[in-house]
């Protein structure tokens, strides 16, 4: 069996870090920062998906990013929490699945994250942003990191996320997705992609876990 998880919302929650950098991107630049709730609205989609929907315009996109990358880096550690249940949900997982990572965020701060978290070693693959041409709602990170799993099999193979983003990958890789309620995305918003809900990363995996001792894969 194989599990994939998504990061933020899912697994850990660096809010507080994605909206200080952002902040900090709009000081830098001299322009008025958006509201929290408008760039929570947004989390789960690449940064500079994010700056454009936020009104940035093309060329200053970029420069943004990069501003953003360079704060976040400095704080990320201090200002990222794992989500209540999370470490026993990848330490259950690893007991019954090989796992991976599919994340819109930078692979390099993720791994760093895991790996300041001490789950990193739980891991086969972790998939980034600039892993692929082509990011979450697109399947291309899921079949990517599916294809480094080399006993990975679809019909045997579930991801975790707490986004309409990460259940349409799911789907369009012709995988099973499990919402989570602990990121951004609300109930109404994870229906329309599946119906297995849960309220946490170690409620999802306890339940791929009966569906898999139940042989119902």
């Amino acid at each position: 069996m194989t599990i994939l998880f998504d990061l933020d919302g899912t697994l850990i929650d660096s809010t507080d870090a994605i909206l200080e950098s952002f902040a900090q991107s709009y000081h830098v630049w001299s322009r008025p920062c958006p509201p929290p709730e408008q760039i929570k609205a947004l989390i789960g989609y690449p940064l500079d998906i994010m700056f454009a929907r936020l009104g940035i315009e093309e060329a200053m996109v970029w420069p943004f990013v990069e501003q953003y990358k360079a704060h976040y880096r400095e704080i990320s550690r201090e200002k990222t929490v794992m989500l209540p249940r999370a470490i026993e949900a990848v330490e259950r997982a690893a007991e019954h699945a090989q796992l991976g990572i599919v994340t819109t965020k930078t692979a390099r701060y993720s791994r760093e994250l895991l790996e300041h978290f001490g789950l990193m070693h739980h891991f086969k693959i972790l998939i980034g942003r600039e892993d692929v041409e082509h990011p979450k709602p697109h399947p291309e990170p899921v079949l990517k990191a599916m294809a480094h799993i080399l006993t990975c099999k679809p019909e045997r193979t579930w991801l975790i996320g707490d986004t309409r983003l990460d259940l349409e990958a799911a789907q369009r890789a012709g995988i099973k997705g499990v919402a989570v309620l602990s990121g951004y995305d609300n109930y109404d918003q994870l229906l329309s992609f599946t119906n297995i809900i849960k309220t946490d990363a170690l409620e999802a995996v306890d339940y791929i876990i009966g569906r898999g001792s139940n042989r119902d894969m």
